[in-house]
C-alpha cells in the first residue's frame, strides 16, 4: 500500500471521531478512554534535539557531512558491498552515534510514558540510535524498521558478537571480525544497509496500524519505503496526529488528521499540557538527565548574546592568564631565595676554611658597615641574575617562563 493523495483535507469538512482537528480535541479523545492502542511512527527529527544529525537535511544532514570520510557517494557509508571491501568509514561514523552519548529527548520520554500508562501498542522507528531504549520504552515494544546498534553479528556466518568487545572496538575505532576462528568474517552492529533485507520483525508487525485506535507521527519525512505507507494501514476513522517540522506524506487528507507543525519537543509539551501530564512527563525525562540538576537548572537561564559569551570567554582567559602570572612570580621569588641562600652559605663556607688573621694593635681595625646585614637578597645577587628574562629555566621539560599561552581548540563534526 502506497502513500494517500497529498492534498489537504477542506477544512468545511468536519471530523469523523474528534470534535475538531485541534491538540485539544486529541486530548479529549485519549482522557475519555478512546485511545487505549496508539501506535507512534518515528525518525530521526525525534532525535535531533539530543545533537545527533538527521540523514537527509540539505546542510546539517548526515550524508551532506560525510565528505571527510572520502566515500564514493555519501550513503556508502551504510553500504553492504562498500562495507565488506571498507568497513573503516562506518565505524569512524559509528564511534560518533554509538549509544551512550547522547541523551533521550523529551519525545522518547513522551513514548515511555504511553507505555507506563498502557496506552502503547507500538512504536514503529526508523532510527538506529537506541535513544528510545534508553528512555525505558520496553523492548518488545520496539519496531526498529532499519535496525539499530543494539545488537551485533557477523555478517558471513551470522554468529552473534558480544556487546562489550563491540564497545571497545568501536571506542578505538578497531574493526571487530567474528570469533569463531574458521570464519573470522567482518562484524556490524544489526542495522540495515542498502542491499540488505529490513528485519522480520518489521515484516511481522506491518499490518499493526489497522488495529489502532490513535496514531502519532513524529519527526519524519515519510520518503523511505516501505516505512513511509505505515499510517496509511489506519483506518479512516482513527484519528492520525502528525508532529513534524512540515506536512509530510498523506498526513493531513483525511478528517480526522491533526498537524502539530513545528519541532518534535514543543509539538510533545503541547499535547502533554493539554493531557495534563506535564509533570510527569518532565519528572520521567528527568530521570534520563546524567548531570546534576543544579547543572540543568543553570542551563535553563536565558541564552546570552554573542557579545556576553565573548566576554565571559575573555574573562576566562584574563583569569588564566593572572593564575600563570601569579604562578610564574611565586616560582621567581622562590628562586631568588634559594639563590640568596646558597651565596650566604658560600660565604659562610669561605670564612670557616681562611686562617684568621690577628689584628695588630697598631694596626686600625677596619671600620664595619651595617650595610651589608640590612641588604636585601637581591642586593647580593650577582649581576646576571637580577633581570626576571634570566633567571634559571626549568629543566623539568614541562614549562618555561617564556612559553606563550596557548589555547587548545576542540574540532567540531
Amino acid at each position: 500500500m502506497g502513500q494517500e493523495q497529498s492534498s489537504p483535507v477542506d477544512e468545511s469538512i468536519p471530523p469523523q471521531t474528534l470534535k475538531d482537528r485541534s491538540v485539544e480535541s486529541v486530548a479529549k479523545y485519549i482522557r475519555d478512554g478512546h485511545a487505549k492502542k496508539i501506535v507512534v511512527m518515528v525518525g530521526a527529527g525525534i532525535s535531533t534535539s539530543a545533537g545527533i544529525p538527521d540523514f537527509r537535511s540539505p546542510d546539517t544532514g548526515l550524508y551532506s557531512n560525510l565528505a571527510r570520510l572520502n566515500l564514493p557517494y555519501p550513503e556508502a557509508v551504510f553500504d553492504i558491498s562498500f562495507f565488506r571491501n571498507n568497513p573503516l568509514p562506518f565505524y569512524t561514523l559509528a564511534h560518533e552515534l554509538y549509544p551512550g552519548k547522547y541523551r533521550p529527548t523529551i519525545s522518547h520520554s513522551f513514548i515511555r510514558l504511553l507505555s507506563d500508562k498502557s496506552l502503547l501498542l507500538k512504536l514503529f522507528t526508523q532510527n538506529i540510535d537506541c535513544l528510545d531504549r534508553e528512555a525505558g520504552v520496553p523492548e518488545d515494544k520496539i519496531v526498529e524498521a532499519h535496525g539499530s546498534f543494539a545488537l551485533q553479528r557477523c555478517i558471513e556466518c551470522k554468529t552473534p558478537y558480544p556487546e562489550d568487545l563491540m564497545k571497545q572496538a568501536v571506542s578505538k575505532r578497531d574493526i571487530p571480525h567474528c570469533l569463531t576462528p574458521q570464519c573470522n568474517g567482518l562484524v556490524k552492529p544489526d542495522i540495515v544497509f542498502f542491499g540488505e533485507q529490513l528485519p522480520e520483525n518489521f515484516h511481522r508487525n506491518r499490518s499493526l496500524p489497522s488495529t489502532a485506535d490513535l496514531c502519532i507521527v513524529m519527526g519524519t519525512s515519510l520518503t523511505v519505503q516501505p516505512f513511509a505507507s505505515l499510517p496509511s494501514f489506519c483506518s479512516n476513522e482513527v484519528p492520525r496526529v502528525l508532529i513534524n517540522l512540515e506536512r509530510v506524506g498523506g498526513l493531513g487528507t483525511r478528517a480526522d488528521d491533526v498537524l502539530v507543525l513545528g519541532d518534535c519537543d514543543t509539538g510533545v509539551r503541547k499535547l502533554a499540557a493539554a493531557l495534563g501530564w506535564e509533570k510527569e512527563l518532565e519528572a520521567l525525562w528527568e530521570e534520563t538527565n546524567p548531570e546534576p540538576k543544579d547543572k540543568i537548572e543553570s542551563q535553563e537561564m536565558p541564552q546570552k548574546s554573542k557579545d556576553e559569551k565573548l566576554d565571559d570567554q575573555i574573562t576566562k582567559l584574563t583569569k588564566e592568564i593572572d593564575e600563570s602570572l601569579k604562578i610564574r612570580d611565586e616560582h621567581t621569588a622562590s628562586l631568588r631565595e634559594q639563590l640568596a641562600e646558597k651565596q650566604e652559605k658560600g660565604r659562610n663556607a669561605d670564612e670557616a676554611a681562611s686562617p684568621a688573621t690577628p689584628v695588630s694593635e697598631e694596626q686600625p681595625k677596619a671600620e664595619t658597615s651595617d650595610v651589608t646585614d640590612k641588604e636585601s637578597p637581591e642586593a647580593r645577587m650577582p649581576p646576571h641574575s637580577t633581570s626576571n628574562d634570566e633567571l634559571p629555566a626549568e629543566t623539568d621539560g614541562n614549562s618555561s617562563a617564556n612559553t606563550p599561552l596557548t589555547g587548545i581548540g576542540k574540532p567540531l563534526l
